[in-house]
């Protein structure tokens, strides 16, 4: 999602490693393993830069929403997420650090983002404006990058989430 929670941008991910982690996450809760039993194992961002330093907020706290556009799920062939859905959030060099789970789904356009997303999104100084200018050029980079135009029309999913394990840095239940 700056990123994005969900860009494998050829990334590499250790999926041994995060299924792994998930078998230690679903011995540890079985019940949201079983209302949504499936994950992905992605990164934030589209880069090895931007995969780290997006990690690092969600670890330190301060990262606890994410938006990516539609389009991109759709040229990767995945489903947007789903509430209660799971992802495995790597770093740059695959290493799976955290589960989380989505606490809040919504599509709409650039233009409805506000200042309470983007302070939770915790990049930059946390402002909506800091925010519409960050994720401008975020956007059409990745759009670009797959040979398409962005549109501030497209739909994005604008996306919440709680960090749910490994238990040293998941958010309080």
């Amino acid at each position: 999602m700056t990123e994005t929670g969900g860009s494998s941008h050829a990334l590499p991910v250790d999926h041994d490693a995060a299924a792994e982690m998930w078998e230690q996450y679903r011995t540890a809760h079985p019940e949201a393993v079983r209302a949504a039993p499936d994950y992905t194992v992605e990164h934030f961002g589209d880069s090895p830069r931007l995969a780290d330093e997006l990690l690092g907020i969600v670890l330190a706290g301060g990262k606890r929403a994410t938006a990516e556009l539609v389009s991109d799920f759709v040229a990767r062939g995945q489903l947007i997420p789903r509430l209660g859905s799971h992802w495995i959030a790597c770093d740059s060099t695959g290493a799976p650090r955290v589960v989380i789970r989505s606490t809040e789904l919504r599509l709409g356009p650039f233009s409805s983002a506000d200042a309470a997303f983007a302070a939770d999104e915790g990049e930059d100084d946390r402002s909506l404006d800091s925010w519409s200018r960050e994720h401008r050029r975020y956007f059409t980079r990745v759009s670009a990058a797959r040979g398409a135009e962005w549109s501030e029309e497209e739909d994005i999913v604008f996306e919440r989430f709680s960090v749910v394990w490994p238990p040293e840095v998941a958010d309080p239940r």
